[in-house]
C-alpha cells in the first residue's frame, strides 16, 4: 500500500499539520538526494550540537530556572549541559566503529564455498523527537547522539510546559543547522498531536505513560517505529544487611534531584519490618546535611507549575485522610505557605496502603512512600504484582540476595547500591519495559535503534543451487539432501 493510501492528502489537513508535514517532506527529500551521511558529516552534526550547549550554557540554565520558577543552575549544568555533552562526545568517539558492517556466518557449507553475510547499519531517514519538560535540554540533546551517529535528520517537538527553554532551543538549532537537518516545532497539545501523526522514519517519545497511548495510536496510522521512554513507580529495596544511613542518603539524593521530577526517581522504598522509623531518621539526617535550608536554597528546585503542585499536595492529603504517618523533612522549620514558587519539602509517607493515590500514580515529586517487608520474597512479590518499572534499586551486601532480586524482577534497568546511576552509563542501553517504555537508546544501542539493520547476503560465484539440486526439475540430489538434513 502506498503512502498516499495511508495518509490524508496535504490539502485535507489543518494548517499546523500541513506546515509540519512540509518540513518533514523537505528533510526526507534532502536525505534521499544526499544519500547516507558519511562519518565526517555525522561528526559535524554532533560537533555543532556540542558547540550550542557550550556557547549557550548560561542562557540554558536561566531559561530553565524561569520555566520552573526556580531551578538549580548548578543542577542544570550537571544534568542538562554536561550530561548531554558527554553523551554526544561518546557517540562522536565511537560512531566510525559502529558504522562498520557486522560480519555474520552464512549457513554451512555456503561459507566454505565463498558466500558472505553481513549486517549494514543504514540511516532510517528522519527521526521525530518529542521531549519532556523535566529535563528539557538533556532529553532533547541526548537522543541526538544516536540520531546523528546513525546519520539521520531530525524534527523536535519540545514541551509547552517549559516555553522559555523550548524557544531558546528553537533559536539555538536555527543558528547551527539548516531546517533540512534539524527543525524545532514549538506549541501546545494541538501541535504535539499533529506532530505525532507524521510519517517519520522513527519516533522517540519521552513522557507520561498516559500520553504514550495517544502517541502510539497516532504513530500506528503510518506504521512508524517507536521508542517510548516513559516512567512508572520505580521501587527501591533495602536489604536487611544494608547500611541504612548510606542507603537513605543515596535515596534522598535521587529523590531530591530536580525535586523528584525524574522518570527514574525512587518512587517508593521497601525496608525490613520495624525499620521504617530508622529509615526516616536516617533520611532526615541526610537531607539536613545536603540542604540545611530549602525554601530559598539555590540547590533545591521548584515544582514545575501550580497543577503539579496541587496534584502532589492532593497525594499527601489523601494519605493523611487514610491514616498514613506523614513525615515532612524541613531542617530549618521554614514556612512553605508563603513562597513565590512551588517548592515542597521532601516528605515521607510511612506504611502506605495500596488504596492511597500516592501508591497508584507515578509521584514525580519529592514525596516518598516507605513500605516494610517480612522476607525479600515478599518485596519481590509486591514488585511483580505491579507494572514493570523503568528502574529498580537494591541496597545490600548479600550476593545471593542481590542475584535473587535481579533474576526475579523485570525492570527497564537496575542500579545496585545506588539509585538512578545506570542512566549515566553510555555503554549500556536505557529504556523501559511494558508500561514503562518500549525500545532503548544510549551509546551503541541508540545508534542501532535509529538505524535500519539491513541484512546483506553475497552469493558464491559457484552454482550452489545447481550443485545441490535446489531448483527444478527436482531429482535425486535434492531428495538425498533432504533425507540427510530432515532429522532430529
Amino acid at each position: 500500500m502506498s503512502l498516499a493510501e495511508n495518509v490524508a492528502p496535504l490539502s485535507d489537513r489543518n494548517p499546523v499539520e500541513k506546515s509540519i508535514r512540509a518540513i518533514l517532506e523537505r528533510q526526507k527529500k534532502a536525505h534521499i538526494k544526499e544519500g547516507p551521511a558519511p562519518a565526517e558529516r555525522r561528526i559535524d552534526w554532533i560537533d555543532r550540537a556540542i558547540d550550542l550547549l557550550v556557547t549557550h550554557k548560561t542562557q540554558i540554565a536561566e531559561a530553565m530556572a524561569a520555566d520552573f520558577g526556580h531551578r538549580s543552575h548548578d543542577q542544570s549544568m550537571l544534568t542538562d549541559v554536561f550530561g548531554s555533552i558527554e553523551t554526544l562526545k561518546h557517540a562522536k568517539k565511537h560512531l566510525r566503529a559502529w558504522m562498520r558492517p557486522e560480519k555474520r556466518r552464512p549457513n554451512f557449507p555456503l561459507g566454505l564455498l565463498g558466500a558472505k553475510a553481513e549486517v549494514q547499519y543504514q540511516p532510517k531517514g528522519v527521526v521525530g523527537v518529542i521531549s519532556p519538560w523535566n529535563f528539557p535540554v538533556n532529553l532533547t540533546f541526548t537522543p541526538l547522539a544516536g540520531v546523528f551517529a546513525a546519520g539521520n535528520r531530525t524534527m523536535i517537538k519540545p514541551s509547552e510546559y517549559t516555553p522559555a527553554t523550548s524557544e531558546l532551543m528553537a533559536r539555538m538549532f536555527r543558528l547551527a543547522y539548516d531546517e533540512t537537518e534539524v527543525a524545532v516545532v514549538t506549541g501546545g497539545p494541538a501541535v504535539g498531536e499533529a506532530f505525532s501523526k507524521q510519517p517519520f522514519d522513527h519516533l522517540l517519545f519521552t513522557g507520561a505513560t498516559s500520553i504514550a497511548y495517544h502517541v502510539m495510536r497516532a504513530a500506528a496510522e503510518n506504521l512508524v517505529p517507536l521508542t517510548l521512554e516513559l516512567g512508572g513507580k520505580s521501587p527501591t529495596i533495602i536489604g536487611k544487611n544494608a547500611d541504612m544511613a548510606e542507603a537513605a542518603q543515596k535515596v534522598m539524593v535521587g529523590k531530591m534531584l530536580n525535586a523528584g521530577q525524574i522518570c527514574l526517581a525512587p518512587d517508593y522504598v521497601f525496608v525490613p519490618e520495624g525499620q521504617a522509623d530508622a529509615f526516616a531518621a536516617a533520611a532526615e539526617i541526610a537531607v539536613g546535611k545536603m540542604y540545611p535550608t530549602l525554601k530559598d536554597n539555590p540547590d533545591y528546585t521548584s515544582i514545575i507549575n501550580q497543577r503539579h503542585y496541587d496534584r502532589l499536595q492532593g497525594y499527601l492529603a489523601d494519605a493523611k485522610a487514610k491514616g498514613a504517618k506523614v513525615v515532612e523533612i524541613n531542617p530549618a522549620k521554614e514556612d512553605f505557605t508563603q513562597q513565590p514558587y512551588h517548592k515542597i519539602p521532601p516528605t515521607l509517607v510511612l506504611n502506605p496502603t495500596d488504596d492511597m493515590k500516592i501508591m497508584q500514580d507515578e509521584i514525580f515529586g519529592p514525596l516518598l512512600p516507605v513500605k516494610t517487608y517480612g522476607t525479600i520474597d515478599d518485596a519481590i512479590g509486591y514488585v511483580n504484582d505491579h507494572d514493570r518499572p523503568l528502574g529498580l534499586y537494591y541496597f545490600g551486601k548479600d550476593g545471593a540476595e542481590t542475584k535473587k532480586v535481579l533474576d526475579r524482577t523485570t525492570s527497564g534497568g537496575v542500579t545496585v547500591n545506588d539509585v538512578i546511576m545506570h542512566v549515566s552509563m553510555e555503554d549500556i542501553p536505557f529504556g523501559g519495559v511494558g508500561p514503562s517504555g518500549m525500545g532503548a537508546y544510549h551509546g551503541i544501542d541508540g545508534f542501532r535503534t535509529f538505524s535500519h539493520a539491513k541484512a546483506v547476503y553475497r552469493q558464491s560465484r559457484l552454482d550452489v543451487a545447481g550443485m545441490a539440486g535446489l531448483r527444478p526439475p527436482y531429482g535425486e540430489k535434492l531428495r538425498a539432501l533432504m533425507t540427510k538434513q530432515i532429522k532430529k
